[in-house]
C-alpha cells in the first residue's frame, strides 16, 4: 500500500542524513565511558567531571529561585543581574574591561565555544586549533563546514604552542585562532609571553582569537592570564564556565566575554537554538560568584595532591607521564606498549577496570597518549594509578 510520501509503495530508502553531522566522529571519551558503564567496579578516570557536589549555598539559591518563581524565559543573553555581576568579575579578576552588554550567558562552556565559532566563521574558512586539544573544537568547526588546521603543543616545551609554527599555518582562508589555557588534555598553562605573542599574531593577520578559559581557577604552577585584558580592538572572545570550579557540570551554564556587537549576534544564535539558559541555573550562578569561594581552593588543593600521587606512582613504575601545571588532566605516554590509544584503553578497561580517554580523540597525531582525569576522590586515584602502572608493566614485557 502506498503512502502520502511514497504513493507507489516502494522501498526506496529515505534521503541521506546531513554529512555535517554524520561525518563527525564520536568522542572517544564518551565512547569509553559508555563501555565502562556496562561494567562493575570501574574506576572512572576518563571524564572531566569533579567528584565534589555543588556547594550548598549555590543549591540553596536555586531552591529559592524556584520558590520565587524564576521558572520562565529570560533574555537570550541572560538575566541582566547576572550579566552585570559577570562584567564586574571580568573587570576585577580577569582584567577585561567590559560592559554587561558584552557578556553573553550560555548553556555551558561547550555552547559558548560553539557560539563563538558559529558567529565569527563561515563554511570554507579555516580555524587554527591546538593538538592535543579538546575534540569538541574540531566537531564544532566541521558542523559549519569550517576546516580545522592543527598547531602542535609540544611535550618538550611543556605542551606550549610555537608562535612561529602558528604563523606558518595562516593563509587567506584563516579566520581565527583558538587557544585553551589551562589546557585540556595537556594541563599546560600558557605564560604571558606566549599569550601576548599569539595576540600579536592575531592582530598582524586580522584574525579573531577565541580563548577558552574554563579551567581558569585550577592552576598549580604559574599564573592564569586572559589575553582579552590586552585587547583594545574587540578581536578576543573569551569563554568561561561554572562547571569546573563550582562542580556545576549538570547545571549547564557558561558565558562569553566579547564586544557588544558580537554579543547581539550571539543572542540571535541562542534564540535559534536554545532560546535562553535555564533561569534557575542563572540564579545559582549569581550565588556562585557572589558567595564563598573557599570551596575552589579546597578542590584545587585536592587535585594537586591527586596529581602528585599519580606522578609518584608512575615514576616508581618507570611510566612516562607529563606533569600538568593546571586543569585536572594528565597525558600518559603509551608509545612503548606497541598499542594504539583505543586498543590500550579497551584492554586496560577489560583487564584492570580502569577507564581512561584514548589520545587519538584529542587529535590525529596524539595516538601515543591516553588522558587521565584526576578530579576524583583520593582513594580512587591511588588505586587507579596502581592498576595503570601494573598494566603498563605487563604491556611492555
Amino acid at each position: 500500500m502506498g503512502t502520502e510520501l511514497d504513493p507507489e509503495g516502494g522501498n526506496d530508502p529515505l534521503k541521506p542524513l546531513s554529512d555535517n553531522v554524520v561525518k563527525i566522529p564520536r568522542s572517544g571519551i564518551r565512547g569509553i565511558m559508555d563501555v565502562a558503564e556496562q561494567m562493575d567496579d570501574v574506576i572512572h578516570l576518563e571524564v572531566g567531571q569533579p567528584h565534589y557536589d555543588t556547594p550548598a549555598h549555590i543549591k540553596e539559591a536555586a531552591n529559592k529561585a524556584l520558590q520565587d518563581g524564576y521558572t520562565r524565559y529570560t533574555p537570550n543573553a541572560g538575566l541582566p543581574s547576572l550579566r552585570a555581576l559577570l562584567a564586574d568579575k571580568l573587570r576585577h579578576i580577569n582584567g577585561i574591561n567590559i560592559s554587561p552588554e558584552g557578556v553573553a550567558v550560555t548553556p555551558g562552556g561547550v555552547f559558548a565555544c560553539a557560539s563563538a565559532l558559529f558567529t565569527i566563521a563561515k563554511a570554507g574558512d579555516q580555524v587554527l586549533l591546538p593538538e592535543p586539544g579538546w575534540p569538541n573544537y574540531s566537531f564544532q568547526t566541521r558542523v559549519i563546514g569550517v576546516e580545522p588546521v592543527y598547531y602542535h603543543l609540544n611535550p618538550a616545551t611543556g605542551f606550549l604552542p610555537d608562535v612561529d609554527e602558528m604563523r606558518s599555518l595562516i593563509n587567506e582562508r584563516t579566520r581565527a585562532i583558538l587557544i585553551n589555557s589551562p589546557s585540556n588534555p595537556c594541563g599546560s598553562v600558557f605564560p604571558e609571553s606566549v599569550l601576548r605573542g599569539i595576540l600579536d599574531l592575531a592582530r598582524d593577520h586580522d584574525l579573531y582569537l577565541i580563548s577558552d578559559e574554563v579551567y581558569e581557577d585550577i592552576v598549580y604552577e604559574g599564573k592564569h592570564y586572559s589575553p582579552g585584558a590586552w585587547d583594545d580592538e574587540g578581536r578576543v572572545l573569551t569563554v568561561f564556565s561554572f562547571s569546573k570550579a563550582y562542580a556545576m557540570t549538570g547545571w549547564r551554564i557558561g558565558y562569553v566575554a566579547t564586544t557588544e556587537e558580537i554579543c547581539k549576534n550571539f543572542s540571535k544564535f541562542s534564540e535559534s537554538m536554545v532560546s535562553c539558559v535555564s533561569s534557575v541555573s542563572q540564579k545559582a550562578a549569581e550565588a556562585a560568584i557572589t558567595g564563598p569561594q573557599d570551596s575552589i581552593a579546597a578542590m584545587v588543593a585536592q587535585y594537586k595532591r591527586n596529581r602528585d600521587i599519580i606522578l609518584s606512582a608512575f615514576a616508581e613504575a618507570g611510566v612516562v607521564a607529563y606533569k600538568p601545571a593546571g586543569a585536572f588532566y594528565m597525558l600518559l605516554d603509551i608509545g612503548n606498549t606497541g598499542l594504539d590509544s583505543y586498543t590500550f584503553t579497551l584492554k586496560l578497561l577489560e583487564a584492570k577496570h580502569v577507564a581512561v580517554a584514548p589520545g587519538l580523540t584529542f587529535g590525529p597525531q596524539s595516538d601515543n597518549y591516553v588522558r587521565i582525569s584526576f578530579c576524583k576522590d583520593e582513594e580512587s586515584i591511588v588505586e587507579g594509578a596502581r592498576r595503570i602502572a601494573e598494566f603498563m608493566k605487563a604491556a611492555r614485557s
